[in-house]
């Protein structure tokens, strides 16, 4: 750690590479979204929801591949408590008990010599789908809004809240664009449901924990070295806390790896859109964030004395 004790890095020199980087991923993953479309869970785009409990334990990526062709598309499968109980989502159409049949049907040819009772059945309508569809990009919107009014309330500046908002949006889009373009291609289940936007919310919330003690080194720095100039002062706070950007972030990749690896099946998409967030949190912090209001602060000076 000796490393960052003092260190002089440049950070606002990257600008341009930072730019190129950050526009690049953002630019891909918007393409990403509109093209090939986000990959709504059960919870958010309506069907039917089983819990099915094996004498014996079973495995998902088994049962979910014999049930792609009988069920006419992949199922949503996760771990429900136990190896041995199972969560299956289904959109097939049709009526609640028939759908029921035709998974215990497969189940049995499946595993012969293992039997199962199902324990749940639940139905999410479409307009229940809807609404909460509706509610989950509220809650997203609501939240970073409340982040621009308080970094405005707190920091005095518009060119700091447009600077931490535009990093939040950053790091979501990307981690919904990765979503996006992975969930084919990756053996674990990565649509979008409740506990991702659970996992956004949290990512909100971490990159603006960095962001808003970045802020605090620039407001500080403002006040006793009144002569340097908004650049350096940007710079010279950046290196002031980047010992405990990266002793954090470390500390948290390293505890949401481990969930991510050892968290079972039900976890594994909330805890790698965590991971991602933890990632692009700190870079957005050191890189998005801080270059966006040295560039905003510039354009309000530069407005100011053409008015």
């Amino acid at each position: 750690m000796r490393w960052f004790e003092s260190p002089t890095f440049d950070f606002i020199s990257t600008q341009k590479i930072a730019v190129v980087i950050s526009g690049t991923l953002f630019l891909g993953s918007i393409v990403a979204i509109l093209t090939m479309g986000l990959n709504y869970g059960i919870d958010f785009r309506g069907g039917k929801e089983y819990v099915f409990d094996f004498d014996n334990d079973v495995d998902v990526v088994e049962i979910r591949t014999h049930l792609t062709e009988p069920l006419g598309a992949t199922p949503e499968l996760k771990q429900f408590g136990s190896p041995s109980d199972i969560l299956i989502r289904t959109d097939m159409e049709g009526d609640v008990a028939d759908v029921r049949e035709i998974i215990a049907t497969s189940l049995n040819e499946l595993y012969p010599d293992n039997p199962h009772t199902v324990i749940k059945t639940d139905l999410v309508g479409p307009r229940f789908a809807d609404d909460l569809r509706a509610a989950a990009l509220n809650s997203v919107l609501f939240a970073i809004a409340v982040v621009f009014i308080y970094i405005l309330i707190r920091f005095k500046g518009w060119y700091f809240s447009a600077g931490a908002v535009a990093a939040l949006i950053h790091d979501v889009v990307i981690v919904l664009g990765v979503f996006t373009v992975l969930e084919p291609l990756v053996p674990f289940d990565m649509t979008i449901d409740q506990a991702l936007i659970a996992a956004f919310l949290t990512i909100v919330g971490y990159s603006l924990n960095d962001t808003v003690v970045v802020f605090d080194r620039i407001r500080e720095n403002s006040l006793i070295y009144k002569t340097m100039a908004f650049k350096d002062m940007i710079n010279k706070s950046l290196n002031d806390t980047l010992s405990r950007t990266v002793i954090t972030s470390v500390t948290t990749l390293f505890v949401v790896t481990v969930l991510f690896i050892f968290g079972g099946e039900v976890l594994k998409g909330f805890a790698f859109a965590l991971v991602l967030g933890v990632i692009l949190g700190t870079y957005s912090s050191l890189f998005v964030a801080s270059t966006l209001v040295v560039e905003f602060q510039s354009r309000a000076i530069q407005a100011k004395k053409k008015s």
